[in-house]
C-alpha cells in the first residue's frame, strides 16, 4: 500500500500533466532557488564593505553612472568599461538612473537571475520529459551546481547566460520563433560568445540522426535556422566592426612570452601536460565542480538507460526534444575547437563547454533518477513471500532515503555552500581616508589591499592584480609597463628613480604594507610571486623580480623606505600611506 501511494503521488502514469502538480513542483523549485539565493544575500550584506570578487573588475567603473567625476583618465576603468557588452552596461545604467547603486544592484541581481533561470530550466525539462517531479529534480540539482560556482552570483555578463540560454532552449523546443529570436538578441547584448552556441544548435538541428545521417524533414527547423542565423549575424556585426583602442587581441606567440599564462600565473592557460591542457582549466573541456552535487553522476547513465528504455516505462514518455541535449554538446564542442584554433579571439575555450555541460547533466541526471525510482516503485510484490516482500520494501525505502538525502540535504555535506566569492574589506579606516581625498587622485601600490580601493574608496589606482587581465595587448602592454615601473621604483636604492616615477604617472599616494622591503614579501606577494616562482627567463618581469629579491637578501635598502618617517600621512594596522608630494620634496 505504501509503495502504491508513493508511486501514485510522485510519478505520473501518462504524459498528461496536472496543473496542480505543475504548480506544486514549480513553486517548490522556486522556493529552493530563492533559499539558496538568500544564503548568498546573507553574505552579501554581512558587512558594510562587501563586494563580489569579479564585481571588482566589471562593476566598480559603473560608479561613474552615479558620479561622472569618478575615475578621470583611469586606464583600468576605461578598459573595463570598453569591454563591457552593451546590454550589460546599459542594464546597470538604467537602474543607476532610477537611483539604485550599481554595487547594490550587483548583490540583488543573483536572486532575480536565479529565479528566472530556474523557471526556464523547469519549463525546458518538461519539454523533454513532461513530468513535473523530474523538472523539479533538474532545477534542484541545477541550483546546487551553479551555487557552487560564482558565475551567477557575480552578476557579471556571464551571470546572464543561464536565464537567457535556458529561455532560448525552451522556446526552441516549443517551436516559438519570435521569443527564440529575442533570446538570441539578448544573449548578443549580454554575452555575445553564446550566440555562436545558439547558431550552432540551429544548424545541427537541420540534420536527422535517428536513422543514419540525413537532412531533417521538419520544415520549422529550416525556418528557425534561417531566421536565427540572420539575427545572430546582425547582433554580432557591431562587435565585429567595433574598433578598440586596446586592440589587438593578444596572439598565442605573445601569450607564450608572459608568465601570466603559465601555471600559477594570474591567467594560467598553457600547460606542459597535454591531457590537463585539453581536459581542465581555462583551456579544457570539463569545468571545475561539474559533478557537484554528486547526483550529476547519474547523468552519465542516461545514454545507457535509453538503450534499454523498454525496461523503463517512464523513458517511453521522453519526447523527441531529448535530441537537443546531444545537439547542445555538439555545438559546444564545435565552438571549443574553434576557440582553440582562433585562440583568444573567441575568448576562452572552456567558456563554451562548461555552461552547456551543467545544463545537460542536470536534465540527464533528473531523467535518470526519475526513471530508476519509477522502476523501483513499480516492482510487483508477491503476497505469499513476506520475507522477499519485506526485503524489497526495505530496499525501496533505503533507496528513497538516499535519493532524498542526496537531492535535498547535499549542500549540508559540502563546505563553502553557497560559493559566492564575496570579499570583505577589513580596513574601513583606510577606505575612508582615501574617500576623503580629491576624486582625481592616483594611488600606487603592489599590495593585495589596493584591489579594494576602486570599489570601497572610489579612487583610481595605478595597478592591481585583480585588474591584470592580459587578453587585449593594447591594454596589457600599458598595464604591465606600470607594474615594471612601480616595482623598480619601490625597490630602487636611488630616490631620484622614485621621484621620476611619481612625476611620470602623477601619483598622489603610495600604499605600503609592513614587511614590503623584505625578500619574503617578494616571494609571497600575490602580485609578484608568480614572477619570482617562474622559470620563464625571457619574461622581463621575472628577471626584475628575482634581481630585487636578491638585492634585498644582500641587505640593500630601498630609498623609498627612508621616506616613511617624514612622509607618512596615514597608518592603518599593517598599512602605511605615503604622500607622494612629500617624497618628491625630499
Amino acid at each position: 500500500m505504501l509503495i502504491k501511494t508513493l508511486n501514485k503521488s510522485l510519478l505520473a502514469k501518462n504524459t498528461k500533466i496536472s496543473q496542480k502538480q505543475v504548480f506544486f513542483w514549480f513553486s517548490l523549485s522556486l522556493i529552493f532557488a530563492a533559499g539558496y539565493a538568500m544564503l548568498g544575500l546573507q553574505q552579501a550584506f554581512a558587512s558594510e564593505y562587501v563586494v563580489q570578487d569579479d564585481a571588482r573588475q566589471h562593476v566598480f567603473w559603473m560608479l561613474r553612472f552615479v558620479d561622472p567625476n569618478l575615475f578621470p583618465d583611469d586606464l583600468i576603468a576605461d578598459y573595463f568599461q570598453s569591454v563591457a557588452p552593451v546590454g550589460y552596461s546599459n542594464f546597470y545604467r538604467a537602474f543607476a538612473v532610477l537611483g539604485i547603486n550599481p554595487l547594490l544592484l550587483n548583490k540583488l541581481l543573483p536572486l532575480v537571475l536565479g529565479l528566472i533561470a530556474t523557471g526556464y530550466c523547469f519549463a525546458f525539462c518538461l519539454q523533454i520529459l513532461p513530468l513535473p517531479i523530474t523538472a523539479f529534480m533538474a532545477t534542484l540539482m541545477f541550483n546546487q551546481n551553479i551555487w557552487r560556482k560564482d558565475d551567477l552570483v557575480s552578476a557579471t555578463p556571464r551571470a546572464f547566460i543561464y536565464p537567457l540560454f535556458l529561455a532560448f532552449l525552451f522556446y526552441l523546443c516549443r517551436k516559438s520563433l519570435f521569443p527564440c529570436l529575442v533570446t538570441i538578441i539578448f544573449l548578443g547584448f549580454f554575452y555575445p560568445q553564446y550566440v555562436f552556441i545558439c547558431a550552432g544548435i540551429l544548424v545541427i538541428r537541420l540534420w536527422d540522426f535517428s536513422n543514419g545521417i540525413r537532412f531533417s524533414q521538419q520544415k520549422h527547423n529550416y525556418i528557425f535556422c534561417a531566421a536565427g542565423l540572420g539575427v545572430a549575424f546582425l547582433v554580432l556585426l557591431p562587435y565585429a566592426l567595433k574598433s578598440s583602442e586596446y586592440a589587438p587581441i593578444i596572439s598565442v606567440a605573445q601569450a607564450k612570452q608572459l608568465t601570466e599564462f603559465y601555471p600559477k600565473g594570474r591567467s594560467s592557460f598553457f600547460n606542459d601536460n597535454t591531457f590537463d591542457y585539453f581536459w581542465s582549466g581555462r583551456s579544457g573541456i570539463l569545468p571545475k565542480n561539474l559533478f557537484i552535487p554528486a547526483t550529476y553522476y547519474f547523468g552519465l547513465l542516461l545514454p545507457i538507460l535509453m538503450r534499454f528504455r523498454s525496461r523503463f516505462s517512464l523513458l517511453r514518455k521522453v519526447t523527441e526534444e531529448i535530441m537537443i541535449l546531444p545537439q547542445m554538446l555538439l555545438a559546444a564542442m564545435g565552438m571549443f575547437v574553434a576557440a582553440h584554433i582562433f585562440l583568444f579571439r573567441l575568448h576562452l575555450p572552456s567558456r563554451y563547454m562548461e555552461h552547456n555541460l551543467r545544463i545537460v547533466f542536470c536534465i540527464s541526471a533528473a531523467i535518470t533518477l526519475t526513471a530508476i525510482l519509477e522502476a523501483l516503485f513499480s516492482i510487483n510484490y508477491r503476497q505469499n513471500k513476506y520475507s522477499n516482500r519485506f526485503l524489497k520494501l526495505s530496499t525501496l525505502l533505503f533507496t528513497a532515503f538516499i535519493s532524498v538525502t542526496l537531492l535535498f540535504y547535499y549542500p549540508l555535506f559540502i563546505q563553502n555552500f553557497p560559493k559566492t566569492g564575496y570579499q570583505i574589506g577589513e580596513y574601513p579606516a583606510l577606505y575612508d581616508f582615501f574617500q576623503q581625498q580629491p576624486k582625481d587622485i592616483l594611488i600606487a601600490s603592489i599590495t593585495e589591499e589596493v584591489n579594494y580601493l576602486p570599489t570601497f574608496s572610489q579612487r583610481s589606482i595605478l595597478i592591481g592584480r585583480e585588474y591584470a587581465i592580459p587578453y587585449h595587448f593594447g591594454y596589457y602592454t600599458k598595464f604591465r609597463q606600470r607594474v615594471v615601473d612601480l616595482i623598480q621604483a619601490q625597490y630602487s636604492q636611488n630616490l631620484a628613480d622614485v621621484k621620476a616615477f611619481i612625476q611620470k604617472y602623477q601619483v598622489d599616494f603610495w600604499l605600503l604594507e609592513s614587511g614590503a622591503f623584505t625578500p619574503q614579501y617578494i616571494q609571497t606577494s600575490s602580485l609578484l610571486k608568480q614572477y619570482y616562482q617562474s622559470n620563464l627567463n625571457q619574461d622581463k618581469l621575472v628577471k626584475i623580480t628575482k634581481d630585487i629579491s636578491q638585492s634585498l637578501q644582500q641587505g640593500n635598502v630601498p630609498a623609498l623606505s627612508k621616506t616613511l618617517p617624514n612622509c607618512t600621512v596615514a597608518k592603518v594596522k599593517q598599512y602605511t600611506v605615503l604622500d607622494a608630494k612629500c617624497i618628491v620634496n625630499q
